[in-house]
């Protein structure tokens, strides 16, 4: 008895020590394996993404030019410059006017169009695909249907205005009207995207809620304000935050719609970021204009990450009391 017991304990570690060892030896190769599958992602993760930011930096610390002259460190001139630039703060305000313009209606017309289609009107399907097409066009097809419509001689814009006894208007040769008809066309294009989102949400509302609503004598209009919209709180802010950071970028239906010709009021900043670096040839002036607009996105995606949570939390607190 006395001479068997080592021998156990022995053979009892030893096998618990090789069977350790296996299972190291078999988490190391499933982590091989998924550095594997990764590794795809991750060097094109670091081409097309983190080398350009840093590459990017570093030519808005430079006086590189396209011609490929320059290219000189010349510390934060290029900042100092564009933070006093007139033309690039004015390019930013018509950026934020043309957020401005085109959210409101992107959001509450995207909402009554979902709220007609989850109603039950007659060839839903139809609707649906009639108001998520016009997202799936290029920008250049949407660009050269709109200047057709907006033709001052031949568009259906100013044929409808002369029809209510309007005078024409030349859209997008007029300054005062140039930006409004960048705003209808946008519209037009993008409200389907926001449509499905507000579809989506829609149909994840209990149709119990409404079920009682009208058993306590409550109509469509009550169902609407007092169900549909509160439920519809947090599809309502990623839709506002996406709406705002995809305007922000205003670019090529402006661009193509006014054939290039920049505008004092409606040169966006992307576009200014163009004329600086392909126009005016200076890539680092181009480079610190964007770094100066991307901190502009920054400051605005982090208040709407801080109002997002302040609502979560205080919803949660609600439904705690």
């Amino acid at each position: 008895m006395t001479t068997t017991a080592p021998t156990t304990r022995t053979i009892v570690t030893g096998g618990a020590q090789r069977g350790g060892r296996r299972h190291v030896g078999a988490q190391r190769s499933e982590q091989l394996v998924s550095w594997v599958f990764l590794a795809p992602f991750l060097i094109a993760f670091a081409l097309f993404l983190v080398w350009p930011i840093l590459h990017g930096i570093y030519l808005s610390f430079t006086n590189q030019s396209l011609t490929g002259a320059g290219g000189d460190l010349v510390g934060f001139a290029n900042y100092a410059e564009a933070l006093a630039d007139p033309v690039m703060w004015r390019s930013l305000g018509n950026t934020l006017w043309f957020t401005v313009l085109s959210t409101v209606p992107l959001v509450v017309i995207a909402l009554v169009m979902a709220v007609l289609v989850d109603r039950g009107i007659p060839g839903q399907w139809l609707w649906r695909l009639s108001f998520f097409m016009p997202f799936l066009l290029a920008s250049t097809v949407i660009s050269q249907i709109w200047v057709w419509i907006f033709n001052p001689q031949i568009g259906a814009a100013n044929n409808i205005l002369e029809a209510l006894g309007l005078a024409p208007i030349a859209w997008l040769q007029n300054p005062d009207t140039n930006m409004i008809a960048i705003v209808i066309a946008t519209v037009w294009w993008t409200v389907g995207f926001n449509f499905l989102l507000y579809l989506a949400a829609l149909q994840n509302i209990p149709a119990q809620q409404y079920e009682a609503a009208s058993l306590d004598g409550a109509g469509p209009w009550r169902q609407l304000w007092s169900i549909t919209i509160p439920q519809l709180g947090p599809a309502t802010v990623l839709i506002v935050m996406l709406q705002i950071l995809a305007s922000l970028k205003l670019f090529d239906q402006a661009y193509q719609m006014l054939g290039g010709v920049a505008s004092d009021t409606t040169r966006s900043i992307v576009q200014y970021m163009y004329e600086a670096g392909f126009v005016g040839y200076r890539f680092g002036y181009s480079a610190a204009i964007s770094y100066v607009f991307f901190a502009l996105i920054v400051i605005i995606g982090v208040a709407q990450a801080a109002i997002m949570s302040r609502g979560a939390a205080a919803a949660r607190r609600k439904e705690q009391r």
